[in-house]
């Protein structure tokens, strides 16, 4: 049996301290959970073992042999493999190139191609799914992409495999094969360490789950002894789940116009209205076509065909400088690569979109800067120490309240959420929730794209199924039960 163990390990911050004491073993032959709600010290744990970052006190433990990597590479090298729940693919490269990655087959001098396609290939039959070895990275949806970082870190047949929200982008099916390829790794002997926000998953998949608060270790548990109700107090005490109120309602004020909207093969003859303060949600299975629609509405992709109308007025030659102008923003899927300035503050992030409200002459005011960051950090309840702080130092919760602060910055009329709740605690979520609900009392529309069905029926007026690149229904939320959305969306009829 291998154990891999945290020995008394505390990380402290200038004026925080993201691990206070922890101790915890991860043998082999189980699946174990790590969870707690963002900010709980899950990434910081799990970057001391990958070598990231060194433990202010305390030592990590494999085998009882002391763990210190000068790099993450090294880590790897030495069999202990990550994978972040951010993406860090090399997008214009190929598959293949990303997953054998330092490690390219060669002839001589030469890269030995037909031997690193070939060996890409073999990974790709491990988790049964169809993308070319020679594809670029940029060329594929995020959940290929993940499935693409997941198999990476599998080819270097480790000895720990810690996987950070990994099912966040997945479909069902893909979920299912990754479970089957985590389940064939642990009867190798391969620890897994497994962070997930999904709670389902705990009872589907690990057979331990290990408890992180505020830095702390609260508790380890047998799943076949855990509860609902035990975890949720564990990670957050009394956790106060909010709903939609009735005065969170739409106009009868149409506000956006979209007719017959086409682009190749992502969507066609897209239809709908949306009316000021409503909140529309877009439900549909991976590849439906959601996100392609709201990048292409917002100026991000063209479209080959139909008609945008804002208050009536046809928007002609848009683009996402445009589309702001007019009062639009999209919170993205991807917050890293696409939402936030990963080297920049939170203060420059939570102003990036309304800097011409900011600049005079060339010159931004840095007063009002920061009276607008203090605002959204303020507004959003952004857990932040200090406004010049990197942006990649917060949580995901956090991040994310600093994409959205950041747009409603630039006071828009319509708000894009592609994904809002992606790989945020169950607390965070309900903040982002309220964020939304907020901004329909005062007005502000909303178009939301998730894969958590149960979300859109919770927070959402009314919900857009797409199904191959098409709207195939329109339903009220509180005339939808979450088994004929799932029916819906999948193809079959409401029973």
């Amino acid at each position: 049996m291998n154990v891999l163990e945290a020995a008394h390990i505390s990380k402290e911050y200038p004026g925080t301290m993201a691990l206070k004491d922890v101790s915890v073993s991860f043998e082999s032959g189980k699946i174990h959970a790590l969870i707690g709600k963002n900010g709980s010290g899950k990434s910081t744990l799990v970057k001391i073992f990958s070598g990231a970052i060194e433990p202010t006190r305390g030592r990590a433990l494999e085998n009882g042999r002391e763990l210190k990597f000068s790099s993450p590479a090294e880590a790897f090298q030495e069999g202990i493999a990550t994978v972040y729940q951010e993406l860090s693919l090399s997008p214009y490269l190929s598959v293949a190139e990303n997953i054998l990655m330092g490690r390219l087959p060669r002839k001589g001098p030469f890269v030995d191609w037909k031997s690193t396609y070939a060996m890409a290939e073999e990974q790709l039959k491990r988790m049964k799914v169809s993308i070319p070895p020679s594809a670029l990275i940029a060329e594929l949806p995020v959940w290929q992409c993940q499935i693409v970082e997941i198999l990476k870190a599998m080819s270097y047949n480790p000895k720990v495999l810690i996987l950070d929200e990994p099912t966040s982008s997945l479909s069902v099916n893909e979920v299912k094969n990754l479970f089957s390829c985590i389940r064939q790794l642990v009867s190798e002997e391969v620890i897994i360490i497994f962070i997930t926000h999904r709670l389902e998953e705990l009872w589907e998949l690990v057979d331990t789950c290990t408890v992180l608060r505020d830095g702390e270790l609260i508790g380890k548990m047998d799943m076949k002894a855990a509860t609902h109700n035990d975890i949720l107090k564990m990670m957050f005490g009394d956790v106060e789940v909010k709903k939609r109120t009735r005065e969170v309602g739409g106009s009868d004020e149409v506000l956006l116009e979209i007719r017959g909207l086409t682009r190749g093969n992502k969507f066609q003859a897209v239809s709908f209205d949306l009316r000021r303060g409503e909140i529309l949600g877009v439900a549909g299975m991976l590849g439906a076509g959601r996100t392609e629609l709201l990048r292409s509405i917002f100026g991000a992709d063209p479209f080959d065909s139909g008609e945008i109308r804002f208050r009536g007025q046809k928007i002609t030659s848009h683009s996402p400088l445009k589309m702001k102008r007019i009062g639009f923003a999209l919170a993205p899927e991807d917050r890293k690569q696409q939402g936030l300035n990963q080297i920049m503050s939170v203060k420059e992030n939570l102003t990036l979109a309304a800097l011409d409200r900011l600049t005079r002459r060339s010159f931004i005011s840095r007063k009002k800067e920061r009276e607008l960051a203090e605002r959204q950090v303020k507004d959003l309840e952004i857990k932040v120490s200090d406004l010049e702080q990197p942006v990649s130092s917060l949580s995901g919760g956090n991040q994310q309240k600093v994409v959205v602060g950041n747009w409603l910055n630039s006071e828009p009329k319509v708000m894009f959420f592609d994904e809002p709740s992606r790989g945020i605690d169950v607390n965070a979520k309900q903040q982002i929730f309220q964020i939304i609900w907020e901004q329909s009392r005062k007005g502000i529309s909303s178009i939301i794209v998730s894969s958590e069905l149960e979300e859109l029926l919770e927070v959402c007026h009314r919900i857009l199924i797409m199904r191959s690149g098409r709207i195939v229904a329109e339903r009220r939320s509180d005339e939808l039960k979450l088994e004929d959305l799932y029916l819906l969306c999948m193809g079959a009829s409401e029973k």
